[in-house]
């Protein structure tokens, strides 16, 4: 695999086993500065240990990899500080505000106090937090939630942001205004690397990665994956090819 002095994320031959069971076996790709990356899978695919030994969480068995300019063997503190991430249930404060929990992840990625100010209208006019930003998170909907866990996530002005099924529960509307988010997000230069069950969701993104039994069995553009498994069939979906992709252990 060439690596590009563009990419925030490059990994070749990357392994994690537990006992003698392969959770990640032997997988490569790269991820590129501002690209929206979609990485797939069904549960017990090795979607969240590779995840995590991205994020600096887990450290692998073998292989090697960078995440924004960090080893990932070595500088896993590192990439915790360079990086944002989004959980799939949302993790914040509930008794706290909006403007609040902001405040503790200022603290809490130890920006100078002297950028609080800045720092807190800047994402709070990001997120369209302002009409909310007094109010209890656990009385705001689902998607406004799902906007103060980005705008927690992005408050330490991050290169690269993993987020981790970021519309699960929400409806379709507010699943397409996240979208436009994230979207804009790339535009200003911020890398994406997101995970989804839904295949109309992974549609926006620029590349997806498809992972089964530990290896990567699909890479490259989704409609480039669509027309490659399916060539004959004008009708195939993404959904299709996810489909055939997980019953396939990959080479």
């Amino acid at each position: 695999m060439t690596v590009s002095s563009s990419d925030v994320i490059s990994i070749e031959n990357l392994v994690k086993k537990f006992g003698d069971f392969f959770a990640v076996d032997d997988i490569s790709f790269a991820v590129g500065r501002g690209e929206i990356f979609g990485f797939l899978g069904s549960n017990g695919s090795g979607k969240s240990t590779t995840i995590r030994m991205l994020c600096g969480i887990l450290t692998p068995t073998s292989g090697k990899g960078r995440v924004m300019g960090c080893d990932i063997f070595t500088e896993s503190e590192k990439i915790k500080q360079s990086i944002g991430y989004m959980s799939q249930k949302f993790s914040l404060y509930k008794e706290l505000s909006a403007l609040e929990n902001i405040r503790f992840y200022l603290g809490a990625y130890n920006i100078a106090r002297g950028l609080w100010k800045e720092r807190t209208e800047w994402v709070l006019e990001l997120a369209r937090l302002g009409e909310v930003k007094h109010r209890p998170a656990a009385d705001l909907p689902p998607g406004w939630r799902q906007r103060l866990a980005l705008a927690c996530a992005l408050i330490h002005k991050p290169g690269l942001v993993f987020l981790d099924e970021p519309t699960s529960g929400v409806d379709p509307l507010t699943r397409r205004h996240f979208w436009n988010f994230i979207n804009t997000l790339a535009e200003t230069g911020v890398t994406v690397f997101v995970t989804t069950h839904y295949m109309e969701e992974a549609m926006n993104c620029g590349r997806i990665a498809m992972i089964n039994a530990g290896r990567i069995v699909a890479l490259g553009a989704p409609e480039e994956l669509i027309h490659r498994t399916f060539p004959d069939n004008p009708e195939a979906g993404l959904n299709d090819v996810f489909i055939q992709m997980m019953g396939r252990k990959g080479s």
